[in-house]
């Protein structure tokens, strides 16, 4: 397994958990279990970036784990 390929699914591992923290406004701790008293409303801004980012290092993250599967065979 190459280890180039180690070295990027651990810097998107972090990076996907950072982006995905960085989502919990305003709950401390209520916000990661999902608060019954939160409303729905449309992400704007950065927000929304943060959003859209998640999704693609999700995505990068999955392809990586794939080629690492793939190269260890």
């Amino acid at each position: 397994m190459p280890e180039y390929l180690v070295i990027a699914q651990i810097s998107i591992a972090v990076a996907l958990i950072a982006t995905i923290l960085f989502q919990l406004h305003g709950g401390g701790l209520g916000g990661i279990f999902g608060r019954t008293e939160s409303v729905y409303r449309t992400r704007r801004g950065i927000e929304k970036t943060l959003f859209k980012l998640t999704i693609a290092l999700a995505v990068i993250f999955v392809v990586l784990a794939t080629l690492m599967v793939a190269s260890a065979s």
